[in-house]
Parts: C-alpha cells; structure tokens; sequence
C-alpha cells in the first residue's frame, strides 16, 4: 500500500475515531479534533479549561479508541519527581530493581500540571523532550508512541506553579475546552444520568499509529506554505505590534508546519495549503505569545491578536 493510498485510509480510521469517541463524548469537536491531531503530528498537547468539561473521560476514551496504554496523574504541591519517572528499590534479593513510574504509559494526562512545584513539572518535561527517563545514570526508553496530554484550570490560580514559557514552548498544542452548547448540555445530562455503559471499540494500534505519523511527516509542502508559516510566526516578533511583548520562537514553524501536513492529511488532501496553517495557527501560537501591558489594559487576549495576524 503507497502513501496515497495509507492517506485515503487515515481518512476513513479518522472517521471511524470520531464516531466511537462520541458515543462517550458529547460535543468537544474541536477539542478532539486538536487532540486527534497533535497524536497523529507526534506532539504533546495542554489542554487548559474549567473542571467539569470531561477533560480526563476524553483522554482515557481517546486511548481506548487507539488501543494505547493510558496513565494518570494526579499533580498535587507534594509530589515528587520520581513519584512520575519511577525509582529504585532494594528487593529481597538484596539488589536494585527500577519500579516504573506512570510516566510509562502510551498516553500520560497530567492532571493540573501547575499545582506541582518546578522540579517535579521538569521531571515530566524533560521525559516529553527526550522520551526516556535517568534513574541513577541508567536510561530507560518510554514505551512508542507516547504523549503527554496535559491539563491546567484557568480560574484558581492561589496555589499554583504556573509553567514557564520556555516549558510551554514543549506543548504542540495548547487547546481551550468551552462550555457545551444548551442542547449539548441537555444530551450531556440525559446520558450520564442513567445506568448504562457504552462499549467502546479499537480503531487503531500502536503499529498504525506510527506509520501514520511517519506518512504524514513525508507529505511534501510547497515552499510558499513553509514561507507563509514562517512569516506568520516572525510577525508575532514584530516590534511594531503594540499588545506584543514577546513573540513564538522557530518551534512554532515547526510545529505549524507538521500540523498543517496532519490537518490536510485527514481532510483527504495529499499536501498541505495555507488554509491547512490557519487551521492549527491558534493551537500552535496561543502558549507562544506574551502579551505586554497595554493588551491586558484594553483587554485584548492572545487570540484576539493571532486573528488579526491571520487577517
């Protein structure tokens, strides 16, 4: 089978996903199509939105769907780094032995990423960049594919460690969960109320997963796409913004670009426009702009300041 003809499958798979996912998940189309994406790009995702949106019963369905291994913790101000990676214990034998942390896991969610301090985050960070983890000076690889799927309330901010930005630059994506609709509410209500559970099936496998994600990456991009991405992205380093006091660094390109090949990619296309750019240019560019003084003054919010650089 060609790469054409895995493309035209993908599509069909993506389907499939989304029907299954929605079974269990009522409305969120676009949180999961972002979710969807950054595992189909091979990149990590923050999901910031308030409690009560179904953040952990998407991730965990999204696994099941996928046929992946899922892990969750629970971040809380007294965690430790090896509460996440794993450590050595004597057994009975009178030798080391390394126990896994959660961290092994296809799909990790990070509950509320900032209520643990700085060193416990960078055990996490540091196991997304590098995909393995050190214990006493020994390497162990994280199991293929792997994705931290991470989630912040954006309300209580008394107790927390926000993430700097140069550990938000880590995340692909950075997606912001609504509240549902009235009728989706309503839905939400009627089939959470009841005792039944829905059967979830299999779509995909690790092995599948992989090859998409090697296809994708393969999928040519003219050079004017590759331009209009970098040129959106220097734009936010303009010094004639005035809301901008810092702007998305060259991982934003990079990133801009790979969604782009994966948003064409389940869309059918076999190469990716500048539309496809648009498409995840507010997921990729939210966590990599810092607005200055006079935005929060006129209460002008990142998003707000990635649609006028879209225009």
């Amino acid at each position: 089978m060609n790469d054409k003809e895995q493309l035209d499958r993908l599509v069909e798979k993506y389907s499939i996903l989304k029907q299954e996912i929605g079974k269990v998940i009522v409305g969120q189309h676009e949180a999961v199509d972002s979710l969807l994406l950054s595992i189909f790009s091979g990149g990590h995702c923050l999901l910031l939105g308030v409690p009560g949106l179904a953040k952990t019963l998407m991730v965990s369905t999204l696994a099941r769907t996928l046929g992946l291994s899922f892990s969750r913790i629970q971040f809380t101000p007294d965690l430790m780094p090896s509460d996440i990676t794993g450590s050595e214990i004597l057994d009975s034998n009178r030798q080391f032995r390394f126990i896994q942390g959660p961290v092994f896991a296809n799909i990790v969610l990070a509950d509320e990423i900032n209520r643990t301090p700085p060193k416990t985050q960078a055990a996490l960070l540091e196991a997304m960049q590098e995909r393995n983890v050190t214990v006493s000076g020994t390497s162990y690889p994280l199991p293929s594919p792997f994705f931290v799927l991470a989630t912040q309330n954006p309300i209580e901010q008394e107790g927390t460690y926000p993430l700097p930005e140069a550990q938000l630059d880590r995340f692909m994506f950075n997606v912001k969960l609504d509240y549902p609709s009235f009728e989706e509410e309503v839905a939400i209500v009627k089939q959470t109320t009841v005792q039944q559970s829905q059967e979830i099936e299999k779509v995909l496998s690790a092995d599948e997963i992989l090859t998409y994600q090697e296809i994708i990456r393969h999928m040519p991009v003219p050079d004017n796409v590759v331009e209009h991405a970098v040129r959106l992205v220097t734009s936010t380093r303009d010094n004639a913004n005035k809301y901008i006091s810092w702007g998305a660094g060259p991982r934003a390109s990079q990133y801009l670009i790979i969604g782009a090949r994966c948003h064409a990619a389940i869309h059918g296309k076999y190469s990716p426009d500048a539309e496809d750019v648009h498409a995840v240019a507010f997921n990729v560019l939210r966590h990599r702009i810092v607005r200055n003084y006079y935005a929060e003054a006129e209460g002008i919010s990142t998003d707000d300041i990635i649609a006028s650089l879209l225009k």
